[in-house]
């Protein structure tokens, strides 16, 4: 499959802009979260570190990242997607090189912060789908690269305990270095611009900025997101403990368990993929908050029934994850067609609404779950997180009714 987009003087490619492109550098963004978690003790073993210092090259890249997609969509909103693509590449390549060469913990910290340039992967991605095509056809579109942010999650640590054992901690930042390297060749060749409506200056960008702000279609989708994603994190967060304190089972099990939601997410965004075009935005993301919400409903009534088991427990986590393959790629759609000239921005300021409610629900599980009610707390969160999202669809088509939009291209 591939993207037409606008031949540019920036790019040398003569061939459209293809969806692998997008895909890879999505997989290459979740990738940098994930792939070097099975080295942290190794990594505090080698800087005489203690691991919770270790543990900030986790905590602090996520406080980063949510910060850099504030920046980055105004920047490629005003600057175009390709420089900002090509710029947080080479810092990418740059900082994993640093992270290999670190000889101190404070060095690998500081160079493992400025990895967080890799998240312009995901949130330069969404804007350049919405950039080509009519909202119906970009949730079509996102839908495909979606499913690289459920597969990389699930193959990256592997990757990196596999590289670990073998060649030790540092391999894992080789390997990033040369990802980044292959991705600054991609973008280079494939990667064109595609934002055709940039303003004349930084600050006359800055200026529209605020328009999301007041748009409250663009708050009922971007709250529909984070509270979508907010869910999973609430259910990978309680889960462990739901497993050892009720069910007895074993790691690999608990792994098996929770790959399920990111297998159920998988068929969903593939779903969204092959119809969304056909089915539309609201209807797409208001089925899939039902399912997400009927899922936990049923498995928290059969617990308070005195029915509870890891099947209906895991198989709650199914409907959720689901659900989110129906209804992320449609509301990421959703957010960017608000202001079509503020793509980059709305993706940019969504992501970082996600990360900082998912941390919220992710602090608020570890307070509230504890082994007497581990399956309960869980579901409970995951139907609150689910309800509220359905409830910002809701709103998003209540607006829509009152005051419907033209036709979008």
């Amino acid at each position: 499959k591939s993207l037409t987009c606008k031949r540019s003087p920036m790019r040398p490619a003569q061939t459209p802009l293809h969806i692998a492109t997008l895909i890879l550098a999505t997989a290459l963004s979740v990738l940098s979260l994930n792939m070097f978690l099975p080295s942290l003790a190794h990594i505090s073993e080698d800087f005489a570190a203690d691991y919770a210092l270790v543990n900030l090259s986790i905590a602090g890249y996520l406080i980063i990242t949510g910060v850099l997609q504030i920046v980055m969509g105004p920047l490629s909103d005003r600057y175009g997607r390709r420089p900002v693509m090509l710029v947080c590449g080479a810092i990418f390549v740059v900082a994993s090189i640093g992270c290999v060469l670190a000889d101190t913990i404070w060095s690998f910290l500081g160079f493992r912060l400025l990895q967080g340039a890799g998240i312009a992967g995901q949130v330069v991605a969404r804007a350049t789908v919405r950039d080509m095509h009519p909202p119906n056809e970009a949730a079509s579109k996102l839908g495909y690269i979606s499913m690289a942010m459920a597969l990389a999650p699930m193959l990256g640590p592997m990757l990196g305990g596999t590289l670990d054992m073998a060649f030790g901690w540092r391999a894992s930042f080789v390997l990033y270095t040369g990802f980044g390297l292959a991705m600054l060749a991609l973008v280079w060749t494939d990667f064109g611009e595609t934002n055709q409506t940039r303003a004349a200056t930084f600050g006359k960008q800055m200026r529209e900025y605020p328009q999301l702000f007041t748009s409250r279609r663009f708050w009922g989708y971007a709250l529909c997101v984070a509270f979508s994603v907010g869910g999973f994190f609430s259910f990978i967060t309680g889960a462990p403990l739901v497993a050892a304190a009720w069910f007895d089972l074993s790691p690999a099990m608990l792994g098996l368990g929770i790959g399920i939601i990111t297998g159920g997410f998988m068929v969903g965004s593939f779903i969204t993929g092959r119809i969304a075009g056909r089915i539309g935005m609201i209807p797409m993301i208001i089925a899939g908050r039902s399912v997400a919400v009927a899922g936990p409903l049923a498995g928290l009534a059969l617990f308070l029934a005195g029915q509870g088991h890891e099947l209906i427990f895991f198989g709650a986590a199914i409907c959720v994850g689901f659900g989110n393959g129906l209804t992320i790629a449609n509301a990421n759609a959703g957010l960017m067609s608000v202001r079509p000239n503020l793509a980059g921005s709305a993706s940019g300021l969504s992501g970082a609404l996600t990360a900082a409610l998912g941390a919220a629900l992710t602090s608020g599980t570890g307070w509230l779950v504890t082994p007497a009610n581990a399956p309960y707390a869980v579901l409970s969160m995951i139907l609150a997180a689910s309800l509220l999202a359905l409830a910002s669809a809701l709103y998003v088509r209540w607006v829509d009714l009152r005051e419907p939009l033209p036709d979008m291209t």
